[in-house]
């Protein structure tokens, strides 16, 4: 269930565009096969960008494991920053390039494994972080973060209760201050800053 998390597919592609609706405004996206949620936004991601307060977000943005892009594109629509969004899956990529040009956003897109080619640090990641990859990827993205962040920086993640949002919570105090702002339908948006 990790496809998405490759860096390259055989996978045939079948682009299509999809309307998503997020805090009342429709945002068009092309998805394909083997990036995540091709069909529809997903609650995750909708529950996570709706309970984010845009007026603070500002400064230098990173959406980590941008898929087709609705994170970094919502954000740079509606923030006064700089958003740099990054992948690991080639065909997220030019996904996301095609949808920034589309929304007519101007941000940075960029292909990475985990952190690899990320070379500054950030007031905000933001991410939907990809659960299936397994718990030692998933904790190297969450936990590595805190060396991507500003002073003051934060990160902003959602996870499925069913998918171990409590005991991540737990974990990740060992290093972050993390607040739980919103709770819908069994996901939970954590806000973590460096203590």
């Amino acid at each position: 269930m990790a496809y998405y998390f490759d860096s390259k597919t055989d996978v045939k592609s079948e682009e299509r565009l999809i309307k998503c609706e997020i805090n009342n405004s429709i945002y068009p996206f092309y998805t394909d096969n083997n990036v995540f949620s091709k069909k529809y936004l997903d609650f995750g991601t909708r529950t996570l960008l709706e309970s984010l307060n845009l007026n603070e977000i500002k400064g230098e943005v990173l959406d980590f494991g941008c898929g087709y892009g609705p994170i970094g594109i919502y954000i740079k629509k509606n923030c006064d920053c700089n958003v740099d969004m990054l992948d690991i899956n080639e065909r997220a990529i030019n996904l996301s390039l095609k949808n920034a040009h589309m929304n007519m956003v101007d941000v940075n897109i960029f292909l990475s494994n985990i952190y690899s080619n990320v070379t500054k640090k950030y007031d905000f990641i933001i991410t939907n972080p990809p659960v299936r990859v397994g718990k030692d990827i998933l904790y190297k993205i969450l936990f590595d973060a805190k060396d991507y962040l500003k002073k003051n920086g934060k990160l902003y993640l959602v996870i499925n209760k069913d998918q171990g949002a409590k005991s991540l919570k737990k974990d990740l105090e060992k290093c972050y201050k993390v607040t739980t702002i919103k709770k819908n339908k069994g996901f939970y948006v954590f806000e973590c800053q460096i203590h």
